[in-house]
Formats: structure tokens, C-alpha cells, sequence
């Protein structure tokens, strides 16, 4: 799933922000835009951990052994934009479409030229990440077969027709589709390290929990951590979508407040709201489309904690994810068997 997953990621990124059709998912000419994408990502996950790799000039040993594919993604992504300016302003309703008439204009302070670094930043910030989130959900669904079922029933029983699933009320009506995706977030933050700050106190220590954090000093915690910390969720290394339904407003607010897949205030994703739409409409379809199991043998593990690893990594049930600014994974594998009365209204 993570491989598919991230094909239809990238699609729908390159149709969303320019207008550009790669077509991984039918195509494997610009496939080569997968590996390109992770080498990059490390890189920069690199520098925002340890800043002083750049400023003595070892960047450039951090992924050398990649460095065909890393050229090849870039350049790609030259062509997408070179081709989508080259187009007439509004050929496409795009992102470059919505943000043109501001492009080099003193009053807006946006450049045509940050198209490029916005764009270097935008596919792995909005196709990679929810990637990880749809990649995890079926994940945790095929390992938790009342949660699927109950998922199963929701959606089944929600839309009538195949066709019938988009974006609206009925899908934001769907509860523990949301409690599912919610849950999927929590326990696989697809950005699951430290995103760093600079307290600003006027110059003046910041004390938090009773320790004094002198000027100029980065603090941060890891989503990962805090969404696993016994504080906030009960169980933390379970799967339970039932933990976002309960009644308990106090313990919910509670929750909520430590729940911050998506990063919080002005730096938060912009790309939030995208990432549960695409999420849920991908797990609804192949729902409503499918049934689907664990792969047999080796192939049905993949994806898994080892048991008798250290920590996170022996632990079978949980999704395995390394740290890449987003997130690198694989698997899950799994079987889907077309339903038999899974027709569309024009079948």
C-alpha cells in the first residue's frame, strides 16, 4: 500500500498545485520521482536536526550515494513548473491559478521565483504525508477486524452508490471514519520527529516544567512522543478509534490538546482539511468497492515491529515509521477481493 499510496500522492499533488498530469499510477516513466522525493526529504530532516552539517559543508556527503535520483526529482519538478507557467494563467484551476494575480506584486511580498521552493515543499508536505496517513489506516483496519467491520458497516451503510461518495455532509457525517483517521494520525504521526522553535520572551529565560531555558535556545517535542504519552491517551500503543467518541468532554479537550499530527498555531498545516478529505475518500471508496485481508506469509508482515526489537520496533501491531522530516515506511501488503454486490449505479 505504501508504494500505490504514494503514487496516487504525488497525482494528485501535481494536478492540484499545477495542473501537471505524472500519472505514476498508470505510468512508470516519472516513477523515478519516489526515491527522488525520500533522499530529499532526508536531507532536509538532516538540517533542521543538526543545522551545523551545512554550515561546515558535510551536506553534501548526506545522501551522495543518491544523488542521481535527488538531480532527477529536481529536475522534474523544473519541467512541472516551467510547463504550467508556460500555460495561459488560469488554463487550470490550480493552485498557481488562485495565487497568480498576487505573483510579484509589492503590496502581496510573493515572488515568481518562490514558486520554485514553495513547490520543492508542497509535495512532500501535502502528497507524502497523507500518504503515510492512508498507508497506516489500512494498517491498523487490516490488523483490527472489529474496527474494519464496524468501518465497513458505516460506509456501506452511509452511501448507496459508489458514485455517491465525494466530498460533503454525508462523508463528514461518517464519525468513525473520522474517529478512524484521527486515531491513525495519532498513534503514525506522518511527521513523528521534533519540529524545533525559539521561545520568544523578549530577551528574558523561559521556564517550562520548572526548567529555565535561557535565551536563544530551541525546545521541541516530538509528535510521536506526545501523542504515546499515558498523560494524555489511555493505552497509548493501542489502535482504538472509540477513544474520539466517547462522551467525556473533559477527557476529550484533554486529548485534543496533546493531538497535534498537523502541527499547531500559524506554523500549522495548511494542508489539514486536503489531508482528511483525501483520506476519507480513499478509505471510503476502497471500502465500498472492496473486502480486503493480510497478505500471506513474509509478504503480510511487512510493515510490522519485530517482536524481541528494543521499544517501538518489537511491537507487531504498530506501524513502523522512520523519521525523514515525514515519514519513510512500507507495507502495508494486502489481498482485495472485489465485493459481490459492490456495483456502481451505472453497473
Amino acid at each position: 500500500m505504501t508504494e500505490r499510496c504514494k503514487w496516487l500522492g504525488m497525482d494528485i499533488v501535481g494536478h492540484l498545485a499545477f495542473g501537471y498530469a505524472i500519472n505514476l499510477q498508470t505510468d512508470p516513466t516519472n516513477r523515478y520521482m519516489i526515491p527522488g522525493l525520500a533522499v530529499s526529504t532526508y536531507q532536509f530532516n538532516c538540517f533542521m536536526q543538526y543545522p551545523l552539517l551545512k554550515r561546515l559543508g558535510l551536506h553534501h556527503l548526506i545522501g551522495v550515494a543518491d544523488t542521481k535520483a535527488r538531480l532527477e526529482y529536481a529536475r522534474i519538478l523544473y519541467h512541472i513548473i516551467g510547463t504550467r507557467l508556460s500555460e495561459p494563467t488560469h488554463a487550470h484551476n490550480d493552485l498557481y491559478s488562485f495565487v497568480t494575480d498576487h505573483l510579484d506584486n509589492a503590496a502581496d511580498g510573493i515572488q515568481t521565483s518562490e514558486l520554485w521552493s514553495e513547490a520543492v515543499f508542497f509535495f512532500p508536505a501535502a502528497g507524502d504525508t497523507t500518504t503515510t496517513v492512508i498507508s497506516a489506516l489500512f494498517f491498523y483496519l487490516s490488523r483490527n477486524p472489529t474496527a474494519y467491520k464496524r468501518l465497513a458497516t458505516e460506509i456501506r451503510n452511509t452511501f448507496k452508490y459508489y458514485e455517491d461518495i465525494r466530498g460533503g455532509q454525508q462523508l463528514t457525517g461518517c464519525r468513525y471514519l473520522r474517529a478512524c483517521i484521527d486515531e491513525a494520525l495519532r498513534i503514525s504521526p506522518p511527521a513523528s520527529g521534533t519540529l524545533w522553535r525559539e521561545p520568544y520572551n523578549d530577551g528574558e529565560p523561559v521556564i517550562i516544567d520548572g526548567h529555565i531555558i535561557p535565551p536563544g535556545t530551541q525546545v521541541g517535542v516530538s509528535a510521536y512522543s506526545l501523542h504515546h504519552n499515558e498523560d494524555y491517551f489511555a493505552k497509548p500503543f493501542e489502535y482504538d478509534p472509540d477513544r474520539w467518541l466517547i462522551e467525556d468532554e473533559a477527557n476529550l479537550s484533554l486529548m485534543h490538546s496533546a493531538f497535534a499530527p498537523f502541527s499547531l498555531g500559524a506554523r500549522g498545516c495548511a494542508g489539514k482539511s486536503m489531508t482528511y478529505l483525501e483520506t476519507g475518500l480513499v478509505i471510503a471508496k476502497t471500502i465500498w468497492l472492496f473486502d480486503f485481508e493480510i497478505a500471506p506469509g513474509k509478504l503480510g508482515i511487512v510493515g510490522e515491529g519485530v517482536p524481541g526489537r528494543r521499544g517501538e520496533r518489537g511491537r507487531p501491531n504498530e506501524f513502523q515509521l522512520y523519521d525523514t522530516l515525514g515519514s519513510r515506511h512500507d507495507g502495508p501488503n494486502l489481498i482485495f477481493h472485489l465485493r459481490a454486490n459492490g456495483l456502481t449505479s451505472t453497473s
